[in-house]
């Protein structure tokens, strides 16, 4: 170690030039990060879900679509209204990435001819607005609210609300630059009418959640880093009370999140919500390895060390703690590498050699610095009281002895009675609300449920099971009984629609009975007149297949949590299953639904994966298995307690709560480490119980509180953030780490006292 010690000081000339230098060329490449938000960032190339998805696409064409919702309180069947419903309705149309629009002015109404009453026309329902009379617009309203295939779909019950849907074609969601543009474009075309008509209109569907997730990145990344930066800045002013010292921990972990950037660029990856967050992230876990090597670096100077003899005394005492910690920090992001959410997976991959470089940084370009620029430390009259009196560290060994057993019990208590919340929390992986209420997605997609219709969808394929299967009229009555048997079941659907719609209006036109006829070949011409009647562009095939065997049913539901979601689709399976057909459901809110699963199994799996390696480690270097439970009981308490207080207050575990399951262990065992590395160095050099903690207090604990303060500080930046995920995360971990290092000062080291002294010369 030493001759390692005396390199760094020969060198460090070369060192302090080449490190930034590396930094600086690696850095230039940053101007090609790009951000992305594509539902399809969540999920693996090789996901069961996203092939299952491309599949359906590929036969029904893009689920995808730009929404467009108003309310006339005057009721939509007026001239105003309906006049800005077929501008829009003509001018969405001509725009690029649109293949299809449906509204209220173009919706194929179909209805028998006045003149020849056995023959069925199919035409838009509304066309010269400017010819119509206000008895002509009450008739439309009227028809219209007999039309349950518009009803809770483009008009609202109350004829005041409607929907223009734009349809998008295949892949045009899957590129951010589209997304962007066909919001800017729709945007474009309200604008006039807003001006004109007064309307406010409120936009949904793809393109609009994914420009909010990448904007949102954006702000986050651009302001957070910053703001953390400048809230570790002035703490460790105050913690050291040296401007220089403060720069130089600031400047390793500069220099780690540049360069890890950097090589997510050349790998060709993009930010997106979480990954956005990676110079956080690396500023809070690689600062910590920076304070803790200056401050035993300033203890030595205030003991009359020389520099480079206190920057030796610093490395040796630190070298052991900070390799053990980054080791423990890495794994518990690492952890999250076996997470199918492809975002989490991403974020853990590359903190984790965050951390790792962080380390090796920090012992190379900290000591170099400090060998250079040989801050002068000088010993207040405080500070020589405390170091001669020591009343601190002797008033915190004095009440740890006295009340160990009432810390223990107390400690064993809240592990009880909060930790059981844990029963109750759920998680809940539903997009929209990813966004806090005052984000303009998250309301608009309110807005339209509160007037219109549910904003999310069930696409429903059902297998007939053989080819122009979907015209017999048993299959077509097993649909027909689903849609009444789901829609009593579950309050949260709003609307189901499907083929099966327009063969009963036939029916009923030429037959006069709304129901589904006895006979194929009636059902087969009645699809055939429909098809032949309707304009290019407002085709039949997105559903149905080619063969006519799958039926696509599309379903809008309300928001709910996806355990609903889960159970709804489930029971929809079960119901299929009884009958002598099959299903799959599809769409994008099945695929989100479905990411739940993943969420938690993030959640378990990476905390277990990181506990079992960290323990591992633990028990390689210290050789004593019974001693584990030291290093990692501290550390799981305060995420139990901080998840039960979630399951009591109802607050449902997603993405950003997962994320820090096990980043709090990876990070919070930080603080246990150090305090039992410096516990056991005492302990191997005579010293008993109470000289051992003294001992931790003054090396170890001021260190260790001021780590944790700069840490949470840095998390919590995240309650600013406009993403849920984000904002549960910083307040999950920040919480916990603030539990952790109260763990580490009272329970751990009430725990070491009652252990007996049998045990203590094991572990030493």
């Amino acid at each position: 170690m030493k001759n390692f010690v005396d390199k760094i000081i020969k060198f460090r000339w070369a060192i302090a030039i080449i490190i930034p230098l590396i930094t600086l060329m690696m850095a230039s490449g940053l101007k090609n990060l790009a951000f992305e938000g594509s539902y399809r960032i969540w999920f693996g190339e090789d996901s069961k879900i996203l092939n299952q998805y491309d599949d359906f696409r590929a036969i029904f064409g893009n689920d995808d679509a730009i929404t467009i919702t108003f309310t006339n309180p005057d009721g939509i069947f007026t001239k105003e209204a309906l006049t800005s419903i077929q501008n829009i309705t003509e001018k969405l149309w001509q725009t690029e990435y649109i293949a299809r629009v449906d509204s209220i002015t173009n919706y194929q109404y179909v209805h028998a001819d006045k003149e020849y009453p056995d023959e069925v026309l199919v035409e838009d329902f509304i066309e010269d607005i400017d010819a119509l009379t206000q008895e002509d617009l009450l008739k439309k309203r009227t028809i219209a609210m007999g039309e349950d295939v518009i009803i809770g779909r483009l008009i609202s019950r109350d004829a005041k609300t409607t929907m223009i849907v734009g349809r998008m074609t295949p892949k045009a969601g899957d590129d951010p630059a589209v997304a962007f543009n066909l919001r800017d474009a729709t945007l474009s075309i309200i604008a006039p009418e807003m001006q004109k008509y007064g309307f406010e209109f409120h936009l949904n569907g793809g393109p609009i959640i994914n420009t909010s997730f990448i904007e949102i990145a954006q702000h986050d990344g651009g302001i957070f880093t910053p703001l953390v930066m400048l809230i570790a800045f002035v703490l460790l002013v105050i913690i050291f009370r040296k401007f220089s010292t403060a720069m130089l921990s600031i400047s390793v972990v500069v220099f780690t999140f540049l360069i890890v950037l950097s090589l997510q660029v050349m790998l060709g990856f993009k930010l997106n919500n979480f990954t956005a967050n990676i110079p956080v992230f690396v500023m809070a876990i690689g600062i910590a390895d920076a304070m803790h090597l200056i401050w035993i670096y300033m203890l030595a100077r205030k003991k009359g060390m020389r520099n480079h003899e206190a920057i030796h005394y610093s490395i040796q005492k630190n070298f052991l703690a900070l390799f053990l910690t980054s080791m423990t920090t890495a794994i518990g992001f690492a952890s999250l590498g076996i997470s199918h959410v492809i975002p989490i997976k991403t974020l853990g991959i590359a903190t984790a050699s965050a951390a790792l470089l962080a380390f090796v940084l920090t012992l190379l370009f900290v000591p170099a610095l400090l060998a250079i620029i040989n801050p002068k430390v000088k010993l207040t009259q405080r500070e020589l009281e405390e170091q001669s009196n020591h009343k601190i560290a002797d008033f915190f060994t004095d009440f740890i002895i006295k009340n160990n057993k009432k810390i223990i019990l107390v400690s064993l208590l809240l592990f009880i009675a909060i930790g059981a919340g844990i029963m109750k929390a759920k998680v809940d992986s539903n997009t929209v609300r990813y966004f806090k209420e005052n984000v303009p997605f998250r309301a608009d997609t309110k807005y339209l449920q509160d007037n219109i219709t549910g904003p999310m969808s069930y696409e429903i394929i059902v297998d007939s099971k053989e080819a122009d299967g979907i015209k017999e009229p048993q299959f077509l009555k097993t649909v027909e009984r689903f849609y009444m048997d789901f829609y009593k079941k579950f309050p949260d659907v709003r609307h189901i629609s499907s083929l099966m719609d327009t063969v009963k209006t036939f029916n009923d036109i030429l037959a006069g009975d709304k129901s589904i006829p006895d006979d194929k070949n009636l059902v087969a011409q009645y699809l055939l007149l429909y098809s032949l009647s309707l304009p290019q562009g407002m085709e039949i095939n997105d559903k149905m297949d080619i063969d006519e065997r799958l039926l696509r049913v599309s379903a809008s539901i309300n928001m709910v949590d996806t355990s609903k979601d889960l159970e709804q689709i489930a029971w929809i399976e079960d119901w299929w299953a009884k009958t002598p057909y099959g299903v799959e459901i599809n769409g994008q809110t099945v695929m989100f639904a479905h990411m739940q699963h993943d969420i938690t199994q993030t959640l378990i799996q990476s905390i277990t994966l990181a506990v079992i390696l960290i323990s591992l480690i633990m028990l390689l270097i210290f050789k004593n298995f019974r001693m584990l439970p030291l290093f990692i009981a501290p550390n799981l308490l305060p995420l139990v307690l901080v998840v039960g207080v979630m399951g009591w207050l109802s607050i449902d575990i997603d993405m950003g709560v997962a994320v820090a399951g096990a980043i709090i262990i990876g990070v919070a065992v930080d603080d246990t480490i150090h305090f039992m590395v410096k516990y056991i160095e005492a302990r191997k050099r005579g010293d008993n119980l109470e000289d051992a903690l003294r001992y931790v207090m003054r090396y170890a604990g001021s260190a260790i509180i001021f780590t944790t303060i700069v840490l949470s500080a840095a998390f919590l930046v995240f309650m600013f953030s406009s993403f849920n995920p984000n904002y549960h995360f910083g307040i999950v971990t920040a919480s916990a780490l603030i539990i952790a290092v109260i763990v580490d000062l009272l329970a751990l080291p009430a725990l070491l006292s009652i252990i007996d002294d049998r045990e203590i010369s094991l572990l030493t």
